[in-house]
């Protein structure tokens, strides 16, 4: 059975772009890199080539991490999602039950997700702890700081595919 991975149009038209981007640009420079590099003579000792060579391992290695999550993605418009519960790309916002301080998360996959920018994956034990819950639940997560209580306070569609 095959692991779907879900994500949001948005991240999955990223996910594409940076794949291609790898293969129709990045791969070929790095190859011209290891030719320039082979001209110089003695492979042992050319620190160019070596550098060219793992860049090229790191590239490919990226290539067929992208085309696995990819052919695995079930892509989900966000904009469309039920606002009943939270769930996969809903935009929920929660209230500190210990500090009264607020703060509004989207709920997206693990490709996707960077709390500087307000989203939290569906697969991080806080997104865990938050799907399924109705406005006025509460969440209780651990956290490397202790236990957390939020409640939630608000779920809005994303106004991002």
């Amino acid at each position: 059975m095959v692991d779907r991975i879900p994500m949001s149009k948005t991240g999955h038209i990223q996910l594409k772009n940076e794949l291609e981007q790898l293969e129709k640009v990045e791969r070929h420079e790095v190859v011209k890199a290891i030719e320039v590099a082979r001209a110089h003579g003695d492979l042992k000792e050319n620190a160019e080539y070596h550098a060219a060579k793992e860049r090229q391992g790191m590239i490919e290695g990226r290539i067929m991490e992208l085309k696995d999550k990819l052919s695995r993605a079930e892509v989900i418009d966000c904009t469309t999602v039920s606002t009943s519960r939270a769930v996969f790309g809903t935009v929920v916002t929660l209230m500190d039950m210990e500090t009264d301080d607020e703060v509004t998360y989207q709920l997206l996959g693990p490709e996707e997700s960077d709390v500087k920018k307000g989203s939290i994956s569906v697969l991080a034990p806080l997104g865990r702890s938050i799907l399924g819950k109705e406005v006025g639940d509460e969440v209780v997560t651990k956290t490397p700081g202790g236990v957390r209580e939020f409640e939630v306070v608000e779920i809005e569609p994303s106004s991002i595919g």
